[in-house]
């Protein structure tokens, strides 16, 4: 694995030098940006500079789309079981490399070294899902509807699509977007997230290598202004976001508007419901994981902890866990949470804490003022955090914190618990607890939420699947990889064919066909 130290010290793959310019990936090369205008990128466990993100120029925009827009005609003819072996090529790519992009994950995103790497394999595992690219695009024949009549049809790519990734998953996020669309046939351009570009910069690389042909996937930076750029241009057909509840419908509203497909995976507010008949020792393990990993900073975090009758009796043992979570950079070893992405992020994690206080809210586990080695005294760290005594009209549960911190509440009864969350706006994830079978199966029934797990606390599908999201965490035309993955990434053409072999003119109708009702 790759220390932070050599990282600093020398070429990263090619890309760049730490401290230096992040380039553009147009038409399969890497270009410094004649912007004037650039975003600092720090690490957020000391606030060393790592690199400065160029604010992408119009014509450099243009000319990403232009390389999408050549290279597609040639992609989209290249035979389908070609496109899956430079995927799997790119999969044993990635998968050599992992430690290396873990690293960069962790040097620019703050996540433990660990977390990064399960950050890279859940993105893999979609990679490896689009090897299948030939039978996932397989289209449907029925013969002989009517008298020498077939119908059939062909799946087959968009043309130019865009991704736009969020800060808390370099890796995976990229990863569920342009992989499955290229497999599909068609061409790419990338905006990732402005704080975090490396680990997309160097995945893009690896996919070069793996023979991906120039053109086919482009890297544009920057912020509003490219996402109104991906927004309005008319050669892309396709736009996948993930980030935030605003940007998402933004997006959305500005992309359809445009005739183009959209899929936004927004915020969330992620409910555990514990049953006083789960098992508490595995239950509260499970609640400290998911409650406080990645330091909060996932949209299927389980953020608010929904305690029934005497379960709530729990709490006390809850807190003794968190209390032992070591908090440190990403790269220390034994760590469990690493820093926020930002000075801006910490204080308004800050804020929502202080409102739930003065809201009513107790603070029984207070993060705010975490201490934490003197070489990353200006980190932007926050230590786990739990509110009790939370009620629903409180602005630390109605807002999606995004940060280490635990909202829990109480009830009575499972129906309780299920009117609560759905109630709630969000419906990303969500997980019960419990030994009974039937309370289990109650819960997945009547919850409306996208993705159930039952005691299992981050109830994410793997691609064979689709990311499920609904309600107020997801807006679009499909979801994320799977089967609505590749839908997405698609179009049906329906072929109606006639071959006779005979002679015989039927004669000139001018009535509607009915196939299927006699001799046409």
């Amino acid at each position: 694995m790759l220390s932070s130290k050599l990282l600093k010290s020398s070429k990263v793959f090619g890309i760049r030098t730490f401290a230096t310019n992040t380039k553009l990936f147009i038409n399969g090369k890497f270009v410094e940006s004649k912007t004037k205008d650039w975003i600092e990128v720090r690490n957020p466990a000391n606030q060393e500079l790592l690199t400065r993100v160029p604010i992408s120029t119009q014509e450099e925009m243009k000319a990403a789309v232009k390389a999408a827009e050549d290279a597609f005609p040639a992609w989209r003819d290249t035979s389908v079981s070609n496109r899956a072996r430079i995927i799997s090529n790119y999969k044993n790519l990635i998968n050599k490399n992992m430690d290396k992009i873990a690293a960069i994950i962790t040097e620019e995103q703050g996540k433990t070294l660990p977390d990064a790497k399960g950050d890279v394999f859940r993105g893999l595992e979609v990679v490896e899902h689009s090897c299948n690219v030939a039978s996932l695009m397989m289209g449907e024949t029925v013969e002989n509807v009517s008298n020498n009549v077939d119908i059939y049809s062909y799946i087959q790519p968009l043309g130019v699509c865009a991704g736009i990734t969020p800060f808390n998953f370099p890796a995976m996020i990229p990863l569920w977007m342009f992989p499955l669309a290229i497999a599909c046939g068609n061409t790419y351009v990338l905006k990732p997230s402005e704080r975090v570009p490396s680990a997309s910069m160097f995945l893009v690389q690896l996919a070069q290598e793996a023979g991906v042909p120039d053109g086919v996937i482009n890297v544009i930076h920057g912020s509003r202004d490219a996402v109104n750029f991906i927004c309005d241009d008319p050669a892309i057909r396709a736009i996948s976001f993930v980030g935030s509840g605003e940007a998402g419908n933004y997006i959305h509203a500005r992309g359809t508007a445009n005739g183009k497909r959209v899929q936004s995976n927004m915020a969330a507010k992620n409910h555990a419901t514990i049953l006083p008949d789960a098992h508490k020792e595995r239950t509260l393990d499970a609640l400290t994981g998911a409650a406080f990993g990645a330091s909060g900073q996932r949209c299927m975090a389980l953020s608010a902890a929904v305690f029934v009758g005497e379960s709530k009796n729990w709490i006390p043992e809850l807190v003794e866990r968190a209390k032992k979570l070591k908090v440190s950079g990403g790269a220390v070893p034994s760590t469990d949470l690493g820093p926020v992405i930002s000075p801006q992020a910490k204080e308004r994690i800050h804020t929502l804490i202080q409102k739930g206080i003065d809201e009513g809210a107790k603070c029984i586990l207070d993060g705010r003022n975490v201490q934490v080695a003197p070489e990353f005294a200006k980190g932007n760290f926050v230590g786990p955090t739990i509110l009790t005594d939370v009620t629903t009209d409180m602005v630390c549960y109605k807002e999606e914190i995004f940060g280490p911190v635990l909202v829990c509440l109480n009830v009575d009864t499972l129906d309780e618990a299920i009117k609560l969350i759905n109630a709630n706006p969000y419906g990303n994830g969500t997980a019960v607890f419990t030994a009974s079978g039937a309370a289990a199966r109650k819960y997945q029934r009547e919850i409306d939420v996208g993705q159930v797990g039952i005691n299992l606390p981050i109830p994410v599908p793997l691609p064979f699947f689709s990311f499920t999201g609904s309600r107020g965490s997801f807006v679009g035309a499909g979801h994320f990889y799977g089967k609505t993955g590749v839908q997405f990434y698609t179009q049906i053409k329906t072929i109606t064919s006639n071959w006779r072999d005979d002679n015989i003119s039927t004669g000139v109708s001018t009535h509607m066909p009915v196939l299927g009702a006699g001799k046409h």
